[in-house]
């Protein structure tokens, strides 16, 4: 792996039945890296996080990670919980579950865990919303409780899909003010297809669909998300920063 690289990637495949999704992808995930993977809808930005998760297995080529997969170590937000919302089930016992790689099932829930629960919740917000139940959240609580219950692992590393769906705009500066203060000790990747979602202090982007561009910095043009997207791109600023990224240089693999 090179050097600082949490995460490696090289020439990976992926795809569901015929139909590949992921095409030659390569990708180093830096110690500290703040990485936004943006491109449009059925592009592979949620099939690779998975891959990187360890919950599918690459076609071809290689996934080298230093975070042990099932651990604990890799603190995950997806776009729609993977739990039935209509189960009586605590809030606080929801962000809990985070803690199941770390203790193993078995085990009892310790003092530590509803504290890093708690903890978590505290800071999304969801403090007073502790006893009341999944099903009672809004759409914007739940998302906030999946992030939640991802920081309340103590990940290594933490990966958001589409963590500011349903989120009012008011929680998206408080979310972002969370994640630069995560970033300082983690690296963190988000997913999105919003340019609008990226904080100023993502580090890197890169840009998938099916192939993966990578840019440094993160610098955004018309003409670089034309080429990811497939049609003409307008990058529209509503008052807020904006990046600006250089030409894609395809290659002839």
């Amino acid at each position: 792996m090179t050097e600082n690289a949490v995460i490696q990637v090289r020439e990976l495949c992926f795809g569901y039945g015929r139909d590949r999704v992921l095409d030659r992808v390569d990708l180093d995930i830096q110690a500290r890296d703040f990485l936004a993977i943006i491109g449009p809808n059925g592009g592979g930005k949620s099939t690779l996080l998975k891959i990187l998760l360890g919950l599918e297995k690459p076609w071809s080529g290689r996934v080298t990670t230093q975070v042990a997969t099932g651990s604990g170590g890799m603190g995950y937000v997806p776009q729609h919980p993977t739990f039935d919302r209509n189960f009586p089930l605590p809030v606080l016992d929801a962000v809990m579950m985070g803690r199941l790689g770390r203790r193993g099932l078995v085990r009892r829930y310790s003092a530590a865990d509803r504290g890093a629960a708690r903890e978590a919740l505290d800071r999304l917000g969801l403090a007073a919303l502790a006893d009341a139940r999944i099903s009672e959240l809004s759409g914007g609580q739940l998302k906030r409780a999946l992030i939640a219950r991802a920081i309340a692992t103590q990940p290594e590393i933490l990966f958001l899909d589409e963590p500011t769906a349903s989120i009012d705009l008011e929680f998206r500066e408080r979310l972002r003010d969370l994640l630069v203060e995560l970033n300082r000790s983690i690296p963190i990747v988000i997913v999105t297809h919003d340019l609008a979602d990226l904080p100023d202090s993502v580090k890197n982007v890169a840009c998938l669909n099916r192939q993966l561009y990578y840019h440094p910095g993160g610098e955004v043009t018309p003409q670089a998300l034309s080429e990811v997207y497939g049609c003409h791109v307008e990058l529209v600023a509503h008052g807020h920063p904006h990046r600006v990224l250089r030409e894609h240089e395809t290659s002839e693999r």
